[in-house]
C-alpha cells in the first residue's frame, strides 16, 4: 500500500541512548512482515559529517544494509548544517520515499531539528563575527559558567535550560541578545504556534513515538557503557585523523558535537585522561536532559520506556 501524503510520518525521538536506532530497526522489520517497505530519514546534527563515526555512534554498515538510510555522511565536519535545511531536506525525502512507496521513518534526537520541521522556526540573525569574538573574549577571561550567569540575567528561560559550560548555545544565546535586544527565548515564543502539535504550513504531520527510559540511572550507566565501547573502537584516533586535516577546530559545529570537543581539549594536553572521560559523561548527561526538557513540553508525544523497545508495536 502506498502511504498517503495526509498520513503522519511516525517519528522516533528520545535522549541519547535511549536505543532510537533499534527501535527504528526494530519497526522496519514489523512493516516488512506486514508487506510494507521503510526507509529512515536521520534527524541528528553530528550523523550528517563524513569521518565522524565512532564519536557520534552512527549506525553500522551491517545497520545500514538492513534497512536505507537517509541525511548520513552528507557533509564534510568543515561545513555546518542549519535546523531549516534539515527540514527542506526531510519534507524533500519523505516525498520521494512516499513516491517509492516506501514509508518514510525520521530517527533521532536533535529536538531543535524536530521543532523546525513540526512547527517552524522564528526569524533569528546571522551569526556575527564581531560579535562572537567579544563573547569568545569574554568567556576566555571569566569562563563560560561567568557568561551563563550573565545571560540568566537576561534571558533565565534560555539559561535554564542550558549547562553552564555549554560554549555553543550560551554564546548564540548572548550574540542574540546582542543584535536583537530580544531574549533567544522570546524569538521563539513569537515566532511557533502557541499549539504544541500545530503544523507549520508545508511541514507534514508527525506522529512521535518517544523513548523515555524509566529509570534515569540505567540510562547513564548505557551513556558510560557506549562511551567506553567508543574509546576502545578508535575514537580518539577518529579525532586525531581529523585533527590532522589542519583546517578544523572546536569552533566548528562539528567539533563541537558532544565528546568531540572533549576529546580535541584532551588531545591539546589541556585535559588529563580521567578529566577527558568523566566531561564527555558529564556533556553527554546533560544532553540527555536537555532532550528530555524538550520531549516533557510535547504532550502529543507517545511514550515508550527506551529500556524495554522490543514491546514497541507500530503496526
Amino acid at each position: 500500500m502506498r502511504p498517503q501524503a495526509h498520513q503522519p510520518v511516525l517519528c522516533i525521538v528520545g535522549p541519547t541512548a535511549s536505543g532510537k536506532t533499534a527501535a527504528a530497526l526494530q519497526i522496519a522489520e514489523q512493516a516488512r512482515r506486514q508487506g510494507e517497505a521503510v526507509e529512515l530519514i536521520s534527524m541528528d546534527s553530528a550523523l550528517v559529517y563524513r569521518g565522524m563515526d565512532i564519536g557520534t555512534a552512527k549506525p553500522s554498515a551491517q545497520e545500514r544494509a538492513q534497512v536505507p538510510h537517509h541525511l548520513l555522511d552528507i557533509l564534510d565536519p568543515a561545513q555546518a548544517y542549519s535546523a531549516a535545511q534539515f527540514a527542506a531536506d526531510a519534507r524533500r525525502l519523505i516525498d520521494d520515499i512516499r513516491r517509492r512507496g516506501a514509508r518514510p521513518v525520521i530517527v533521532g534526537g536533535t529536538m531543535l531539528y524536530l521543532k523546525a520541521l513540526q512547527t517552524g522556526l522564528s526569524e533569528l540573525p546571522q551569526a556575527d563575527a564581531a560579535v562572537r569574538a567579544e563573547i569568545d573574549a569574554d568567556a576566555a577571561l571569566l569562563g563560560w559558567p561567568a557568561l551563563h550567569a550573565r545571560l540568566a540575567e537576561v534571558d533565565a528561560v534560555t539559561a535554564a535550560r542550558l549547562a553552564p559550560n555549554d560554549a555553543q548555545r550560551i554564546q548564540r544565546a548572548l550574540e542574540v541578545w546582542r543584535l536583537t535586544g530580544k531574549p533567544l527565548s522570546a524569538h521563539f515564543a513569537s515566532g511557533a504556534s502557541s499549539q504544541p502539535s500545530a503544523v507549520a504550513p508545508g511541514n507534514p504531520p508527525l506522529r512521535l513515538l518517544s523513548l523515555e527510559p524509566s529509570d534515569r540511572s540505567v540510562l547513564h550507566a548505557r551513556i558510560a557503557q557506549r562511551f567506553d565501547q567508543m574509546l576502545a573502537a578508535g575514537f580518539l584516533d577518529e579525532v586525531q585523523t581529523l585533527r590532522r586535516r589542519g583546517d578544523l577546530s572546536p569552533a566548528l559545529p562539528s567539533i563541537r558535537a558532544v565528546g568531540y570537543r572533549q576529546a580535541w581539549s584532551f588531545l591539546d594536553g589541556d585535559i588529563d585522561a580521567a578529566q577527558f572521560r568523566e566531561q564527555a559523561l558529564a556533556a553527554t548527561r546533560q544532553l540527555a536532559k536537555r532532550q528530555i526538557t524538550w520531549l516533557r513540553s510535547m504532550p502529543q508525544r507517545e511514550i515508550h520506556d527506551g529500556l524495554t523497545p522490543q514491546k514497541i508495536q507500530v503496526f
